[in-house]
């Protein structure tokens, strides 16, 4: 019970921040950045038609094919999205701020629109449109969440050089670009993790260094050197930022000749991550 109001939370949060996103940056630059955003954009242009009624009329027919494809539980929360997202369209039509340059607004407005579907796919729902057809290519291609919306989006984005100029297609096409990145980025909680890889001869030295310098747990494989043809050990230890830096000082300055990779790593999932570090420990 807990996790699914947390998940409607999510969805709220995240339906509120594309709204905003919409009314902030994307209508007043005219960038019709893929969607039924996009769309709205573009009958708002030619007829001046209400973007919150035209979205919420729209949505309708796409959530039956939510509700058919992706299942009720998915299409009770994309119910949420569709309603929200018109809705606070529709309260914060008259906010004062707001942003007419096309570069800003693909920036900052793809940004905070990334943002706000990344949270809602977070809370596993839709805010209706083309995200729920993005996330219905998802189930059948199995592509990331930002990929299939940069691909449902790319074709409305396309069509709207035939209502605004050349330039401002251009600058959709980076704002939606830029928005499928940054879903991914809060699906994935990208962080300034690090996967470090050390390979070693001396394993008891370089395990006393990262007890001693990071208090990080470690796994040892057992490895063989292509060009010696020596046993050796490599060590994977996953660290902070900070950390990192720390060990590779220290690696540097007792063992210059250890052989080390660090690589990004996008998100952790247990014990000092997303667990406390240790067993009954309350952080």
């Amino acid at each position: 019970m807990k996790k699914t109001v947390y998940e409607y939370l999510q969805i709220i949060i995240g339906a509120t921040l594309v709204a905003l996103s919409y009314n902030i940056f994307l209508l007043p630059a005219k960038l019709a950045a893929g969607g039924i955003s996009g769309v709205s954009t573009i009958l708002f242009e030619l007829y001046g038609l209400s973007p919150a009624f035209t979205q919420f009329l729209i949505n309708l027919p796409i959530f039956v094919i939510g509700w058919i494809a992706l299942g009720k539980d998915f299409s009770w929360k994309t119910l949420v999205g569709t309603f929200w997202v018109p809705f606070i369209i529709y309260l914060s039509a008259d906010i004062p701020y707001t942003i007419t340059n096309p570069f800003l607004g693909a920036v900052y407005g793809g940004i905070i629109l990334g943002i706000g579907l990344g949270t809602v796919y977070k809370g596993r729902g839709s805010t209706g449109g083309t995200a729920a057809i993005a996330q219905v290519v998802k189930k059948f291609t199995g592509l990331s969440s930002g990929y299939c919306q940069l691909i449902v989006d790319g074709f409305v984005v396309v069509s709207s050089i035939i209502v605004f100029n050349l330039e401002l297609t251009l600058f959709a096409l980076m704002c939606i670009y830029i928005t499928s990145k940054t879903i991914d980025i809060v699906q994935l909680r990208t962080s300034a993790s690090k996967l470090i890889m050390i390979i070693t001869e001396n394993e008891e030295k370089i395990q006393r260094l990262i007890n001693e310098e990071v208090d990080r747990g470690m796994t040892k494989v057992r490895t063989v050197g292509g060009y010696s043809n020596e046993n050796k050990t490599m060590i994977l230890c996953v660290t902070e930022q900070q950390e990192a830096v720390k060990l590779k000082r220290t690696l540097q300055n007792e063992e210059p000749t250890t052989f080390v990779i660090f690589l990004n790593a996008s998100e952790i999932l247990g014990r000092g991550f997303s667990l406390d570090k240790y067993y009954g420990q309350k952080l």
